[in-house]
This record gives structure tokens, sequence and C-alpha cells, in this order.
């Protein structure tokens, strides 16, 4: 078999084209994955894991990729990411304040997308579209600008209490889920939440939270051959090896004829990939 990459892997990195491009960075190397749709691959942990962030090796990965001291020590690894309404940079106790100023206290953006379904979700504003590719989605349309992670949760969780915020990964995996109108969803969530939000913009401002009318829709299209009928997972900590054909290339999962697997769980994991 020849060797693609080996070393440490990393979530697969995306760029929106028609269908997404696919790369993953393992080790030293960057693999294009598109081009091996169809083809046989072999993906075996090497067992040994090391943290994404200080590099030292783990016995077991936290948070997708880090080790147990910067899974408790790093911002970016604290419950409020996860519910950023939970946020507490305020009240002076945020676990790196340099960070949170650089990535929480910046512009966010509420947006629906069709992943599974119709779901609500915020983030970034350097993050889009990267964000829905690896969330899946077909369709995608920012719905406020607001001035920092805190305040996107508080929106979400009004939106949150009439729709979905998570996606259901299996259902993903199975097919391209029915078009959905995001207007008029997003018509119908500013009316049924509009006291809510004015309660919102009284408190923090009118530009700390802001409506956008105009927004495009982006519309994503995955490099799929094939969807399987029935979505079986595979595990690197239970079954070091995974073998099989290639069909298609969704969210952050490899979709192979022989099971799915998340490649961002996987952050930190030393794998070797090889062809044939």
């Amino acid at each position: 078999m020849a060797v693609l990459g080996a070393g440490m892997v990393r979530k697969m990195t995306t760029a929106l084209e028609a269908p997404v491009q696919y790369r993953l960075p393992l080790g030293d190397a960057d693999v294009g994955l598109n081009a091996l749709l169809g083809q046989s691959l072999r993906l075996q942990y090497d067992g040994q894991i090391n943290c994404v962030h200080c590099g030292r090796k783990t016995s077991k990965s936290f948070n997708q990729g880090y080790c147990y001291p910067c899974f408790k020590r790093l911002a970016q690894c604290d419950s409020c990411i996860v519910s950023p309404e939970k946020c507490h940079y305020h009240a002076g106790t945020c676990r790196e304040p340099e960070w949170g100023e650089q990535n929480c206290m910046i512009d966010h953006f509420v947006y629906l997308a069709n992943t599974s379904g119709i779901k609500v979700g915020i983030t970034r504003h350097s993050q889009i579209p990267t964000r829905w590719m690896d969330q899946g989605a077909v369709q995608a349309r920012p719905v406020f600008r607001v001035s920092s992670r805190f305040q996107s949760g508080l929106v979400e969780t009004l939106f949150s209490a009439h729709i979905a915020d998570k996606t259901n990964w299996r259902a993903l995996l199975k097919g391209v889920p029915e078009e959905a109108d995001l207007e008029a969803v997003r018509a119908r969530l500013l009316e049924e939440c509009a006291a809510d939000i004015e309660t919102l913009q009284a408190e923090h401002g009118l530009t700390a939270i802001a409506v956008l009318e105009d927004e495009d829709e982006t519309r994503i299209t995955y490099p799929v051959l094939e969807y399987p009928a029935k979505v079986t997972s595979f595990n690197l900590d239970k079954n070091p090896l995974v073998e099989g054909t290639l069909v298609g290339i969704k969210g952050q999962y490899l979709i192979f004829d022989t099971g799915v697997i998340n490649m961002r769980k996987y952050g930190g994991y030393q794998l070797t990939l090889a062809q044939g």
C-alpha cells in the first residue's frame, strides 16, 4: 500500500467550492481527499496521542485533542465555549482574558442552517463559511450580528426554544435534507421572539444585537458518491484500523462503504493513511 501521510492528525480543512474541497492535515503531510473518492484506503491508529495545543503525550484525549492540563487551563476548553450564554468574562474569571478578548469579545453571527434539518447556531465572523462546512450544512444564512460571544449565546437561546440547536449526525450522513425556506423560518422566529429580542437590544444596545435584513443564503454541496443505508461509526480506541472504499466526505466525516469516522473527534491521534 502507498502511504499518503503519517503523524498527528487535525480536523479536515475545507474550501468552499462545488463540491467542498477537503484536505487532511496528517503530520507533515496535507492530503487532498477529494481525489481519493472511490479508492480503497486504510487508516491506522498508531497507539499514541499528542495534545494539539502543547504537543505532550497523553493517554486520553479531552475535548477533541487536548491533554488534561490544557483542557483544564485553556479558555478555549471552558464550558462557556459550548454554552456561550454562560460566559463569565465580565465577572473577571475568564481563564485567559487576552484570549477571550481576541476570540469572544468580537463580532459573532447567529445563523440558520440546514444540516439534518433546520437549526440555529453561532460562529465568529472569521469562521464563515468554515463553520457551516464543518457541520455539513447544505444551506446557511446569518440572521444577527452581535458584538460578543456571550450575546450570541443569549440570542441563540431564544431561538432554540423554537428550533433545534444541534445536528442529528446519523441523519446528516444518510442523505441530503429536504430543501428549507430559511427566509420564511427567519421571519417566523423574529416574530415569535420579537419581545425578547427587544429586551436584549434595550439591555445591550441596538448596534450590539443587530438584525441582518439582506444577507445572502449560502448553498453547499459535498463530495459524496453514495450515502450509507445504515450508519455505523468507527471507534479507533476500540479498533485501531479503518479499511474500506471512500465513498464520501461531509462535515468532518469520512464515509466509507464499511462505516463512517468523525475526524475531528480524533484530533491529536497519531495515524497513518495509506492507499491501495
